[in-house]
């Protein structure tokens, strides 16, 4: 079983925030708008280096959405920038009709998502976000994993057409993935498996690896894949792993309904309905804590991950 290691942990906001810097050395095209969260979205550098790109539009979040729509129109790419609570639920509405209706390249970057947002609490810990914006036709959703993959990703959504949603967050976690890997809507597959499925996004991918390094020891052959895009998802690989395995895990830093476990469950119904289990949040909100905490509590980690494994492993 191939082993994943990491030298220092990065927080997946940095990724983003290097991708758009390096975007606004190469790609005039590109504007970034934000919400008062420049510093927490590490926004500093493009808005340092380019000031005409930039456009702080403070506290007014739906405002800053239909300004993106609208430049669009002229031919720039913008990339929004706030915490993803802010990002969907708070303009929706928005966000509907002025980008996903009207089909618009715009690029909504959402930090401090999930429960790994930590000690701000519920209010802001959203887990309904993919959900909801999985649902709006013709947008893509992308929830990377750690900083290489945020920071590939931002770059490759810039040449992307249409409306994406890019989903991050704020905790320092592992840097482990290889760099030139990310293509939107292709799964990478981690680890080769026999005895189950692990599809992962986010950052249940690092908890996924390390719940299949515990499970080897116990002779249980895990198959992980991170399954950064979740809209398009990648069907063919999820296939081809259970067609092997006949069971699969899915694990996610979000509310169970709605989420990458839905998708895989549609996916499977519809081709080929497989044994499933889910790591997700319960159909509940947050609360204030730690990240460790919280993942531990809400029962979303490596843990969580064996648990769910060896349960669906019956169910073959």
């Amino acid at each position: 079983m191939k082993k994943y290691t990491y030298t220092e942990k990065k927080d997946t906001r940095s990724g983003f925030g290097d991708g758009l810097t390096e975007l606004g050395k190469t790609n005039p095209d590109v504007v970034a708008l934000c919400a008062d969260l420049t510093g927490s979205l590490k926004m500093n550098e493009f808005a340092a280096n380019h000031p005409e790109r930039f456009y702080q539009v403070g506290i007014a979040e739906a405002n800053m959405m239909g300004i993106a729509a609208g430049m669009t129109i002229g031919g720039k790419i913008p990339f929004t920038g706030t915490f993803a609570n802010f990002s969907t639920g708070r303009v929706y509405d928005q966000i509907r009709q002025s980008i996903a209706y009207s089909h618009k390249n715009v690029k909504i970057c959402a930090s401090h998502a999930g429960l790994t947002l930590g000690e701000d609490g519920a209010t802001h810990q959203i887990l309904e976000d993919i959900g909801l914006m999985k649902m709006l036709p013709g947008m893509t959703v992308i929830n990377t994993c750690d900083y290489n993959q945020t920071k590939e990703a931002t770059i490759a959504i810039a040449e992307h057409n249409g409306p994406v949603y890019l989903r991050f967050g704020r905790p320092k976690v592992p840097v482990f993935m290889p760099q030139g890997e990310f293509k939107i809507g292709k799964a990478i597959q981690l680890t080769e498996g026999t005895d189950v499925t692990i599809v992962a996004t986010g950052h249940l991918v690092w908890e996924s690896l390390q719940a299949a390094e515990k499970l080897a020891e116990e002779g249980i052959s895990a198959e992980v894949i991170n399954i950064h895009t979740i809209k398009p998802l990648d069907e063919d690989a999820i296939l081809k792993s259970v067609a092997k395995t006949k069971c699969i895990v899915t694990a996610e830093e979000h509310n169970k309904f709605g989420g990458l476990g839905e998708s895989v469950a549609r996916c499977l119904a519809t081709n080929n309905p497989t044994p499933q289990e889910f790591v997700a949040v319960n159909d509940t909100f947050g609360e204030s804590a730690t990240p460790a905490e919280l993942m531990e509590k809400y029962q979303i980690n490596d843990l969580a991950v064996i648990e769910a494994v060896k349960k669906v492993i019956k169910r073959k």
